[in-house]
């Protein structure tokens, strides 16, 4: 008996660290976040917005004279935009001038439910199984929530984690794969569902500030609903998994705060403002999270290598004042191998790319994202990571950094790790085989061009003549 007794105080702080581990173990195998499946969202041809019939809708603001006209002309010709983007349907039927609440519901539920059901059906997963779902949709707040309505419509379960977000911005869909992250933390097991878009149709802007028609260029509509889980069981069923995710929130600054945002111009009439700081407001957001997120992703030898140069350089500034000046920067790109970048502008691109000093290779997807299907805000990083896997580009264990901004002002970005091979052609299936195009260029210039040679007399009897008046 004292042998036996002996025994187990001896065992007893073994097994209990046995158990320590195998707690720790299970809280990590928990956190894991894989997403199973993504559906970008794509409209019906009726909706597409061509040069001719984006002409024919900037004429019918009676607000626009001849140098707002110029200004649009000129925007439109560098966006970077081509002809097949997607307008909502009340613009279309060109009744943006009295937008209602029933034409935001109905554009979202044409997005909801057309990507909802295509998702359930691949994945073999019914809407009574998701455990939370977190929809992100800036700048339309319903009473019931978006999220109710979804809930409602699927009739999903009394117990389900709901989370409607709004004013987050273009990079809201990071910090909705953030929030599921942390509630995959109390929940094993589960599924998630996140839904990611924007309604364009009550906040088409029609009046004549130029810092807010610019919006008008640049949105268009889309969506993506993707679906997660932290069941490590499923994983060599997932296409990614989550490796790290960084956000950072420049709230605290005003000149950063009031960069962008929704606002009455000095007529009352709502829109969206893109004030001139929003580059300074970019850049200081994105250095402060390429900060952070750098030794997460760097291999440590890249590391050593910026620590140890940034230093000789320090002692040769200091000891040599007029030596040689040279700038010692991180090789980023040794930290993944693809880069998913939201497609803002022709401008955002443009700037990422010289900061990181990328290749035009490694900004293709979002350069052509943009000519296809402009900016849907929030939705625009999965349509260029379906750009990548249309391509077939996206091969087990490649490294995809994701990388977006959002008004507040936030920079947030994460990176995801590719469980197989994965050559789905997606919303690019009918035109993939054409891209990239041998040129970028819109036909805008060639079919408005006249307006540069106007005179606001002749200018004011070409648009008579156009509006029918």
């Amino acid at each position: 008996m004292e042998l036996l007794l002996t025994l187990l105080v001896t065992l007893l702080p073994f097994t209990y660290l046995l158990y320590l581990l195998y707690k720790l173990l299970d809280q990590w195998r928990s956190q894991c976040c894989y997403i199973m499946h993504y559906e970008c969202f794509k409209p019906a041809d009726d909706r597409k917005l061509s040069t001719e019939f984006s002409g024919d809708i900037i004429m019918r603001n009676k607000n626009l004279g001849l140098q707002e006209f110029k200004f649009l002309l000129r925007a439109v010709v560098n966006s970077g935009i081509g002809e097949e983007t997607y307008g909502p349907r009340n613009i279309i039927a060109g009744t943006e001038d009295y937008p209602c609440i029933s034409d935001g519901l109905s554009e979202m539920d044409e997005f909801f439910f057309t990507t909802l059901d295509n998702l359930f059906a691949k994945t073999k997963v019914s809407p009574q199984e998701i455990d939370i779902l977190v929809v992100n949709v800036s700048m339309l707040a319903a009473v019931p929530s978006l999220s109710s309505r979804i809930i409602n419509h699927y009739k999903m379960r009394e117990d389900i984690k709901a989370f409607n977000l709004t004013g987050m911005g273009c990079s809201a869909s990071l910090i909705s794969v953030d929030l599921v992250r942390n509630v995959f933390k109390s929940y094993k097991n589960a599924y998630a569902i996140v839904l990611t878009s924007e309604s364009i149709a009550p906040n088409w802007y029609n009046g004549n500030d130029k810092s807010m028609i610019l919006s008008n260029c640049l949105f268009r509509s889309g969506g993506c609903s993707m679906l997660l889980t932290n069941q490590n069981a499923l994983k060599h069923r997932a296409k990614f998994s989550l490796k790290c995710l960084v956000r950072t929130h420049l709230g605290s600054d005003d000149e950063a705060y009031g960069c962008c945002s929704q606002q009455e111009d000095d007529k009352g009439r709502l829109g969206f403002f893109l004030g001139k700081t929003l580059p300074k407001a970019a850049s200081r957001a994105f250095t402060q999270n390429v900060r952070d997120m750098a030794p997460k992703i760097l291999p440590i030898g890249e590391l050593i290598r910026y620590v140890a140069l940034s230093g000789i350089m320090a002692v040769i500034n200091k000891y040599y004042p007029s030596g040689i000046k040279k700038k010692v920067s991180l090789k980023f790109k040794k930290g993944f191998d693809h880069l998913c970048l939201h497609p803002g502008g022709a401008a955002v691109i443009d700037g990422i790319r010289n900061s990181l000093d990328m290749a035009e290779s490694d900004v293709e997807p979002s350069r052509m994202t943009l000519h296809r299907f402009g900016n849907t805000s929030a939705s625009s990083l999965w349509y260029v990571l379906g750009y990548m896997e249309a391509k077939k580009r996206l091969k087990k264990g490649d490294r995809v950094l994701m990388l977006s901004f959002g008004a507040g002002f936030k920079c947030n970005s994460c990176l995801w790790e590719v469980s197989t091979d994965l050559e789905d052609a997606n919303v690019w299936e009918d035109c993939i085989a054409k891209y990239p195009p041998p040129t970028l260029e819109n036909p805008y210039m060639e079919k408005f061009g006249w307006l540069n040679h106007e005179t606001q007399e002749t200018f004011n009897l070409e648009k008579a003549k156009a509006c029918g008046m």
